[in-house]
């Protein structure tokens, strides 16, 4: 059972990124999927997650209208589009699944100019 993100890299402000999270080991449109980032010097923060039929979406009021969740069944990957992206948004984006407790390993947003 792991997980495995992908698509970060540095982009700069005004940009946009898609990040994907590939679930193995288990069926991921059976569970509540989540964003979560880290930025530096700072705790873990929710950005987004979805439901596992994919009919409700939440958004932390720092990213509602710029970023936007999704899932592919049958690719049993999810997706963070990020849009309008700021320097603030500069962190490690994490795929999490609060069923199993299950963390990825991160992957690096960078937003400079």
């Amino acid at each position: 059972v792991q997980l495995v993100e992908s698509g970060g890299g540095l982009v700069q402000p005004g940009g946009s990124l898609r990040l994907s999270c590939a679930a193995s080991g288990f069926t991921f449109s059976n569970y509540v999927m989540s964003w979560y980032r880290q930025a530096p010097g700072k705790g873990r923060e929710l950005v987004a997650h979805i439901t596992s039929t994919g009919g409700i979406t939440n958004y932390a009021d720092s990213v509602k209208g710029r970023f936007t969740i999704s899932g592919d069944n049958a690719k049993n990957t999810v997706y963070l589009q990020m849009n309008s992206l700021k320097p603030e948004d500069t962190a490690v984006y994490y795929c999490y699944v609060p069923r199993l407790s299950l963390f990825g390993p991160g992957t690096q947003v960078t937003v400079s100019s």
